[in-house]
């Protein structure tokens, strides 16, 4: 029993230090979260200057879905860099991604300005529920 666990024990002193490496980092994935989760389940309604919007709707697992200005359905992944929401775009495939400002933990209502990836200005709030959402979605 001892010889057994000798040889059980730093196997798990490793596998406790691995567990506490990655502690922080959870750590971080779970603060971005909590600054976007105002978002989960509701829109994020991008305004142009035309009058047009694209939305988009971001999803607790790092995914986002979305309707373009003409409707058109749009996906991909978002992250939090700094001070930024960053969406990869898949659906239809871009090959960068994008980031626009995103202030922390953002509430329904929160209206704030940015630029779209061409540089024009937009109007950006976080709209309660999923508006304009094709079945589905």
């Amino acid at each position: 029993m001892q010889t057994r666990l000798r040889r059980l024990i730093p196997g798990l002193a490793l596998a406790l230090t691995g567990a506490c490496a990655f502690a922080p980092l959870a750590g971080q994935a779970a603060d971005v979260v909590r600054r976007v989760a105002p978002a989960f389940g509701n829109t994020v309604l991008s305004t142009y200057p035309d009058g047009r919007s694209q939305k988009i709707w971001l999803r607790p697992d790092g995914t986002w879905e979305g309707a373009s200005r003409r409707g058109n359905p749009l996906a991909g992944k978002w992250s939090i860099k700094g001070e930024k929401l960053c969406l990869k775009q898949t659906k239809p495939a871009m090959p960068l991604s994008f980031c626009v400002a995103y202030p922390g933990e953002a509430q329904v209502g929160a209206v704030w300005t940015s630029k779209d990836l061409a540089g024009t200005p937009i109007k950006l709030k976080v709209v309660k529920g999923i508006v304009g959402a094709k079945a589905g979605t």
